[in-house]
Protein backbone atom coordinates (compact mmCIF):
# COMPACT_ATOMS: atom_id res chain seq x y z
CA UNK A 1 0.00 0.00 0.00
CA UNK A 2 1.30 3.20 -0.83
CA UNK A 3 1.77 6.84 1.20
CA UNK A 4 2.21 9.68 1.02
CA UNK A 5 1.78 13.24 2.92
CA UNK A 6 -1.75 13.57 2.61
CA UNK A 7 -2.84 9.53 3.23
CA UNK A 8 -0.04 8.68 5.75
CA UNK A 9 -0.03 5.10 7.36
CA UNK A 10 -0.70 5.25 11.17
CA UNK A 11 0.13 3.23 13.86
CA UNK A 12 -0.12 3.33 17.55
CA UNK A 13 2.15 1.27 20.58
CA UNK A 14 1.55 0.80 24.27
CA UNK A 15 3.93 -0.88 26.32
CA UNK A 16 6.78 -0.68 28.93
CA UNK A 17 9.43 1.26 29.11
CA UNK A 18 12.64 0.69 31.09
CA UNK A 19 14.94 3.87 32.35
CA UNK A 20 18.76 3.23 33.02
CA UNK A 21 20.56 6.33 34.38
CA UNK A 22 23.47 4.06 35.95
CA UNK A 23 22.50 5.53 39.05
CA UNK A 24 18.55 4.74 39.10
CA UNK A 25 16.39 1.92 37.48
CA UNK A 26 13.04 3.70 36.77
CA UNK A 27 9.92 1.88 34.77
CA UNK A 28 7.04 3.62 32.97
CA UNK A 29 4.19 2.77 30.57
CA UNK A 30 4.71 4.53 27.09
CA UNK A 31 2.30 5.51 24.29
CA UNK A 32 2.97 5.96 20.88
CA UNK A 33 1.33 7.38 17.81
CA UNK A 34 2.99 7.36 14.24
CA UNK A 35 2.64 8.36 10.78
CA UNK A 36 4.02 7.01 7.67
CA UNK A 37 4.89 9.40 5.21
CA UNK A 38 6.46 7.50 2.54
CA UNK A 39 8.35 3.45 2.88
CA UNK A 40 11.14 4.89 4.35
CA UNK A 41 10.39 8.04 6.65
CA UNK A 42 8.27 9.10 9.45
CA UNK A 43 7.40 10.49 12.24
CA UNK A 44 5.90 9.43 16.27
CA UNK A 45 5.44 11.53 19.05
CA UNK A 46 5.28 9.10 22.60
CA UNK A 47 4.38 9.89 26.38
CA UNK A 48 5.32 8.19 29.31
CA UNK A 49 4.17 7.82 32.93
CA UNK A 50 6.12 6.35 35.34
CA UNK A 51 4.92 2.99 37.22
CA UNK A 52 8.32 1.60 38.69
CA UNK A 53 10.32 3.98 41.30
CA UNK A 54 13.78 3.39 42.53
CA UNK A 55 14.76 3.17 46.49
CA UNK A 56 17.28 5.21 47.66
CA UNK A 57 19.70 5.92 50.56
CA UNK A 58 21.19 9.68 50.16
CA UNK A 59 23.28 10.20 53.71
CA UNK A 60 21.61 7.52 55.75
CA UNK A 61 18.08 8.38 54.92
CA UNK A 62 16.12 6.53 53.14
CA UNK A 63 13.45 7.93 50.21
CA UNK A 64 12.45 7.02 46.55
CA UNK A 65 13.04 8.71 42.93
CA UNK A 66 10.09 8.33 40.35
CA UNK A 67 9.88 9.05 36.98
CA UNK A 68 6.52 11.52 36.99
CA UNK A 69 6.79 11.75 32.74
CA UNK A 70 8.67 12.01 29.50
CA UNK A 71 7.27 13.24 26.34
CA UNK A 72 8.93 13.60 22.83
CA UNK A 73 8.62 14.09 19.06
CA UNK A 74 10.98 11.70 16.83
CA UNK A 75 11.76 11.96 12.79
CA UNK A 76 11.85 7.77 11.76
CA UNK A 77 13.64 6.41 8.86
CA UNK A 78 12.51 2.48 8.82
CA UNK A 79 13.83 0.18 6.22
CA UNK A 80 11.58 -2.61 5.52
CA UNK A 81 13.50 -6.57 5.78
CA UNK A 82 10.48 -8.30 5.00
CA UNK A 83 6.42 -7.59 4.56
CA UNK A 84 6.27 -8.05 8.44
CA UNK A 85 9.35 -6.80 9.81
CA UNK A 86 11.18 -3.43 9.92
CA UNK A 87 14.10 -2.22 11.48
CA UNK A 88 14.17 1.62 11.93
CA UNK A 89 16.34 4.63 13.48
CA UNK A 90 15.16 7.98 15.19
CA UNK A 91 15.72 11.50 16.01
CA UNK A 92 14.39 13.79 18.26
CA UNK A 93 13.67 16.15 20.93
CA UNK A 94 12.24 15.51 25.02
CA UNK A 95 11.72 16.63 27.94
CA UNK A 96 11.65 14.33 31.18
CA UNK A 97 10.44 15.09 34.40
CA UNK A 98 12.29 12.79 37.92
CA UNK A 99 11.27 13.51 41.35
CA UNK A 100 13.20 12.28 44.42
CA UNK A 101 11.48 12.12 47.68
CA UNK A 102 13.56 11.44 50.78
CA UNK A 103 12.96 12.42 54.56
CA UNK A 104 9.70 13.91 53.69
CA UNK A 105 11.67 16.65 51.45
CA UNK A 106 10.70 16.88 47.32
CA UNK A 107 12.35 17.79 44.70
CA UNK A 108 11.53 17.67 41.30
CA UNK A 109 14.06 18.15 37.83
CA UNK A 110 12.61 18.47 34.83
CA UNK A 111 15.35 17.98 31.65
CA UNK A 112 14.95 18.76 27.86
CA UNK A 113 17.12 15.90 25.87
CA UNK A 114 18.18 15.45 22.45
CA UNK A 115 17.08 12.15 21.58
CA UNK A 116 18.38 9.18 19.38
CA UNK A 117 17.37 5.78 19.25
CA UNK A 118 17.05 2.16 16.77
CA UNK A 119 14.42 -0.61 17.11
CA UNK A 120 12.57 -3.02 15.38
CA UNK A 121 8.94 -3.82 14.19
CA UNK A 122 7.25 -7.17 13.67
CA UNK A 123 4.21 -7.93 12.91
CA UNK A 124 2.25 -11.29 13.13
CA UNK A 125 -0.36 -10.46 10.99
CA UNK A 126 0.48 -6.96 8.92
CA UNK A 127 -1.63 -5.82 11.67
CA UNK A 128 -0.55 -6.60 15.05
CA UNK A 129 2.68 -6.62 16.31
CA UNK A 130 5.99 -6.22 18.70
CA UNK A 131 7.85 -3.42 18.50
CA UNK A 132 11.14 -3.50 20.66
CA UNK A 133 13.45 -0.06 20.67
CA UNK A 134 16.73 1.56 22.45
CA UNK A 135 16.67 5.13 22.89
CA UNK A 136 19.47 7.32 24.65
CA UNK A 137 17.93 10.54 26.06
CA UNK A 138 21.44 12.90 26.04
CA UNK A 139 20.07 15.99 28.69
CA UNK A 140 20.88 19.41 27.39
CA UNK A 141 20.75 21.30 30.79
CA UNK A 142 23.87 22.19 32.82
CA UNK A 143 23.86 18.90 34.43
CA UNK A 144 23.89 17.35 31.08
CA UNK A 145 23.92 13.26 31.87
CA UNK A 146 21.79 10.72 29.74
CA UNK A 147 19.55 8.26 29.69
CA UNK A 148 19.14 5.27 28.29
CA UNK A 149 15.38 3.64 27.29
CA UNK A 150 14.70 0.24 26.15
CA UNK A 151 11.37 -0.88 25.46
CA UNK A 152 9.17 -3.55 24.49
CA UNK A 153 5.35 -2.84 23.10
CA UNK A 154 2.43 -3.72 21.42
CA UNK A 155 2.30 -2.15 17.75
CA UNK A 156 -0.93 -1.39 15.75
CA UNK A 157 -1.19 -0.64 12.07
CA UNK A 158 -4.29 1.17 11.24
Amino acid sequence: MAQSFSDPQWTGSVGYTHLDSGDQSLGAVTGRVGAKLSRYIGVEGEASFGVKDEDVTIGGVDGTVEHEYDAALYAVGSVPVSENFELFGRVGYGTTSIKADVAGVTASEDGESLNYGAGANYFFDGQNGLRADWTRRDFTDDQGGEIDTYGLSFVRRF
